[in-house]
């Protein structure tokens, strides 16, 4: 009898263990999981924010890009500019579009050609640490540093009329 006692508390040792062992993998595999699933996670923003501010400014340039509706002004003028300008024209009346960086934000100004505004007046679209515009007769260099410092670029081909104005 007694050596059959000894039989069960060992197979109720050996359960034990087992079960200990199981749950100790299961908590190793949801542990990797939550680690695996953080760096995706941070991974997958790091590359929106890396791609978003050139791909915005592309599709506001591409959507505008019509005869004499692109300038860019601002920078030195010569290689760089500071605002990609984009003209529309609404009941007979003239309007731009400014999409330039001011404090800290990619930002947006709907305006009436020729109006007076503070770059502060501009909406906030996509947080950034900068934003510059090439140009090179129609190839327009759109470079984008995201809020991580990290700076994407993107380059257009104009097909609207004979090119930008600067």
């Amino acid at each position: 009898m007694r050596g059959n006692g000894r039989q069960h508390h060992m197979d109720a040792l050996f359960v034990l263990l087992s079960f200990g062992v199981f749950a100790v993998c299961v908590l190793l595999v949801l542990l990797t999981g939550a680690q695996t699933y953080r760096a995706q996670t941070d991974r997958n923003q790091k590359s929106w924010e890396w791609r978003t501010g050139a791909q915005y400014v592309a599709a506001k340039l591409r959507h505008g890009d019509e005869a004499g509706a692109v300038s860019f002004s601002g920078g030195d003028g010569k290689q760089w500019y500071d605002t990609l300008n984009l003209k529309e024209t609404y009941d007979g009346q003239e309007y731009v579009t400014a999409i330039y960086y001011y404090d800290g934000y990619i930002r947006e100004l709907f305006t009436v050609e020729g109006g007076v505004y503070a770059p502060e007046d501009g909406e906030p679209v996509l947080e950034a640490r900068g934003l510059r515009f090439g140009l090179d007769g129609k190839l327009v260099e759109v470079a984008c540093t995201d809020a991580g410092g990290e700076t994407s670029q993107t380059f257009l081909s104009l097909r609207g009329g004979e090119g930008a104005g600067a």
